[in-house]
């Protein structure tokens, strides 16, 4: 915060202006709504996923989906181990980081064809349980028996109509931020968890009493079936049918499974069941805004996920088939397993109609969150592309109000609603164009993983796909190799089956390559750091005043950052490292100094440099997983100025970088004059520090504040408290040789716990075998202690004060008459306790006299 110029002028009292920055993404949701954001799409899929794979491979779809749901966590090591290396990952940015921008383009564009289908398949399904749970009730209640024809127009129309109002409400939370729509997901995902028990024990109880009504097959089937929604058969084998491979697929049967074409065969059925796995990418996009501790956060969010979605989806799967009949399954229910199958359990048809009305009413929910998950992950895809200036970067302009991108958002929806008017509420027609971009996009980032591991293999990694050799110093990814091998196999005889994905995927795919060659820029002609770093847009909402509303701030305890060139954020770091976002609020300051003669009315405006700045707080903040608000103040002394701001806000902390025009103790000392300027009649506790490099200097005024570090919370013993800055490490007894200072000696060496170092200082004559004795009994009880002595010909307040700074006392103890010892120039005696906790960041306990 220090300049030669700006030192030597006077300080500025007229109002300075305060330019209050708001970015995208300037807030870090929990791991709890993380996952709950990637399950509303996986554990969606359990609603239709049965139906879609039943009529690709027949009855033995269940164990397929099964073998899915278990691959997914390797999948999802993959992303994790990406997520590790790039705080914005994806796809896009790992493929061009291994292949190039323009294979990095190509993957982009098929992933995006997944989300597109995402929202409306979601969507659709969803008005599809409703209008089925509408039409059941009615057959129910009055005894009318709704014609086929009438139950296929109903449920159509109203899946399209639902499907158009969940992608609207959706579309406007997303708008809003990302907080409100990570709330709704959670909640959505505590309703899940309770229908997931309630249907998953129900049917396991049936079971019990009941048996199973029908057999599930190992064995899949590739002989065409009937499209329920079309009447039209339908062949699972796509472009393979009637070719000699495809003919040997359908004579596949007991121990032929076990040759080359069986192999092949059971990678086509898996390939069919991949749709189930939908979701993974949203990983990546959602790890950008996961809270601190990062990593560690984002793999417990993973594993949530694998779990639930294992016994959620394989479950329902593996139930739906057994007590569901063969003769209503797939004409009736493949649309809406789970209903039928809350209509097929133990109990009289009232309970299991109520059953279904809490299944769809969930179902519902949960389909309905999965929209939002695909409006995320699209956004987030989006956003990395248009970083690369890929896209025009004004599509990354943020919400005038919300900070949001939302001209992406609404490019997202627009797309979306025309999917869901096009399929007229197909969902078979959905699922099946829908498998081409998730499977694509796993072949694309599990590749782009593995070339990064020998193209950049000393990159550091907080996570490693497990399976790894070394040879001759050369790491060899072996689970990478494998988990790639299966995508890449069932990528391609996905496409070879599924004629609808792959031909509406590949045009999608082409026709948004295009587009992304056609708008993609030269580098020189977009805004980026010297390193070539992407630099966001920021709303900047100016001021004359800054308070503890205007920037949001909520917690008790503020820390203040001075910030100021984008290559010098140690102190940033440092900061964010120790603090604990639940309690501390870290304000980010750039002081922006006036030319001389500059009036302070003036208007402030962003310059390449103020941005390039705020870019690199973000991304520090990001990497952390810890909210950081920057705000700009125009001045013409940095230091005022930042005194000015902490007086407002209510700060108990400064951090300031080392100077390279002073010492620290001289910036230390510039600091403590200002802000006693400030506060001429009042005390005011603040410390400042002095961080840079292997430096960290403190200074308390007033006595100074003590904020807990972030491993406060999470504590859990005494000692790691203290670790976080909780509590004492070292107390000093002020000893005169007295008993009754011998007593008060007794009394801290019982109730203080023996990692606490207990110092005695010697004062008075202190001439008696009091003192004496206590120092040796430390010794023989081996107790942490030492002997503190202090500077002669100095007053005993300073030398006290002294003396605590360097030894990093936090508590001094002492009886109450001691609370008068030494005295002043004139020789009278005064008080060291004012002093002492006025000037340092220590504790003073005085034992009264007992008479």
């Amino acid at each position: 915060m220090s300049s030669s110029k700006s030192e030597e002028q006077p300080p500025d009292v007229s109002p300075a202006r305060v330019v209050l920055i708001s970015s995208v993404m300037f807030v870090f949701i929990s791991y709890w709504r993380v996952a709950a954001i990637i399950l509303c799409d996986l554990a969606s899929t359990a609603y239709y996923i049965g139906g879609i794979v039943e009529h690709s491979i027949g009855p033995a779809a269940p164990w397929f989906i099964l073998a899915v749901m278990v691959f997914s966590y390797a999948v999802r090591s993959v992303y994790i181990e990406s997520c590790s290396m790039y705080v914005r990952g994806g796809v896009y940015k790992i493929v061009k980081e291994s292949l190039g921008r323009t294979l990095a383009k190509v993957a982009v564009s098929a992933l995006l064809f997944d989300y597109v289908l995402t929202g409306p398949i979601s969507s659709v399904s969803a008005g599809q349980y409703i209008m089925g749970l509408a039409l059941e009730s009615i057959s129910h209640l009055s005894g009318m028996t709704v014609s086929p024809e009438s139950r296929d127009w109903w449920k159509s129309v109203g899946s399209v109509v639902i499907a158009c109002a969940i992608t609207i409400y959706f579309y406007r939370l997303n708008i809003v931020g990302i907080h409100e729509s990570s709330d709704k997901a959670l909640k959505i995902m505590i309703a899940t968890a309770i229908m997931g028990v309630t249907i998953l024990g129900w049917s396991a109880l049936t079971l019990v009493l009941e048996g199973p009504r029908n057999t599930v097959t190992f064995q899949p089937t590739f002989v065409p079936k009937e499209n329920p929604a079309t009447g039209q058969m339908e062949s699972p084998l796509g472009f393979l049918e009637g070719t000699s491979f495809g003919d040997q697929l359908l004579q596949l049967d007991g121990a032929s499974w076990l040759s080359a074409i069986g192999f092949l065969g059971v990678f086509l059925a898996f390939g069919h069941s991949v749709l189930a796995m939908s979701g993974e990418e949203t990983l990546a996009q959602i790890y950008r805004e996961v809270e601190s501790p990062k990593l560690a956060n984002f793999k417990r969010a993973a594993f949530i996920v694998f779990i639930v979605s294992l016994f959620l989806t394989g479950g329902i799967s593996v139930l739906a088939v057994l007590l569901i009949p063969d003769s209503v399954r797939a004409s009736q229910y493949s649309d809406n397993l789970i209903g039928g199958l809350a209509m097929n359990v133990y109990g009289p048809p009232l309970a299991r109609l109520l059953l279904n009305a809490f299944v769809v009413g969930v179902g519902s929910l949960l389909l309905a969150g999965a929209v939002n998950t695909a409006i995320i992950g699209s956004n987030g895809v989006l956003n990395r592309v248009a970083e690369d200036g890929v896209i025009p970067e004004w599509m990354l302009k943020p919400h005038p109000k919300f900070g949001t991108t939302h001209r992406i958002l609404t490019l997202i929806f627009g797309l979306q609603m025309c999917t869901i008017l096009i399929s007229r509420g197909n969902v078979l027609l959905l699922g099946e164009a829908y498998a081409f971009g998730v499977v694509w996009s796993f072949v694309f980032n599990c590749l782009a993983m593995l070339i990064l591991r020998f193209k950049d293999p000393n990159r550091p990694r907080g996570f490693k796909v497990p399976l790894n050799l070394t040879i001759g110093g050369i790491e060899l990814p072996i689970g990478l190799a494998l988990i790639f091998l299966i995508l890449l196999i069932s990528a391609v005889m996905n496409a070879l089956t599924k004629e609808i994905a792959t031909i509406t995927g590949s045009c999608f795919t082409a026709v948004l390559f295009a587009l992304f060659t056609i708008t993609d820029r030269n580098r020189s002609g977009k805004p980026e750091t010297a390193s070539g770093e992407h630099v966001d847009q920021f709303n900047e909402i100016e001021t004359e005043t800054v308070t503890e509303k205007t920037l949001g701030l909520t917690h008790r305890y503020r820390k203040l950052v001075a910030v100021r060139s984008p290559e010098q954020m140690v102190a940033l770091d440092k900061v964010l490292e120790e603090t604990d976002p639940e309690t501390t609020d870290v304000i980010a300051m750039k002081a922006h100094v006036r030319p001389v003669g500059g009036v302070s009315s003036e208007p402030v405006r962003l310059g390449q440099y103020e941005r390039e700045l705020i870019n690199a707080i973000e991304h520090h903040a990001e990497v952390a997983g810890k909210t950081v608000i920057p705000i700009l103040v125009s001045t013409n002394n940095p230091i005022h100025a930042l005194l000015q701001t902490a007086m407002a806000i209510g700060v108990q902390e400064i951090i300031i970088g080392t100077s390279e025009k002073f010492t620290p103790d001289q910036q230390l000392n510039l600091v403590a004059s200002g802000w006693k300027n400030l506060h001429p009649d009042t005390s005011q506790p603040l410390t400042v520090r002095i961080v840079g490099g292997n430096r960290d200097i403190s200074l308390d005024l007033d006595g100074g504040c003590r904020i807990p570090k972030s491993l406060a919370r999470e504590s859990r013993s005494v000692a790691e408290l203290r670790a976080a800055g909780v509590g004492v490490d070292r107390v000093l007894l002020l000893h005169d040789g007295s008993r009754r200072s011998s007593e008060v000696f007794r009394i801290l060496l019982t109730m203080l716990d023996r990692s606490v170092t207990l110092d005695i200082l010697p004062v008075g004559e202190s001439t008696g075998d009091y003192l004496k004795n206590d120092v040796q009994e430390a010794v023989r009880l081996e107790r942490r202690s030492s002997s503190i002595q202090l500077e002669s010909n100095v007053k005993f307040a300073d030398s006290l004060i002294r003396a605590i700074r360097e030894g990093g006392i936090d508590a001094v103890v002492a009886r109450q008459s001691l609370a008068t010892f030494g005295s002043d120039a004139s020789g009278v005696k005064t008080s060291w306790v004012d002093d002492v906790e006025h000037q340092v960041r220590c504790q003073v306990f005085l034992a009264a006299e007992i008479t």
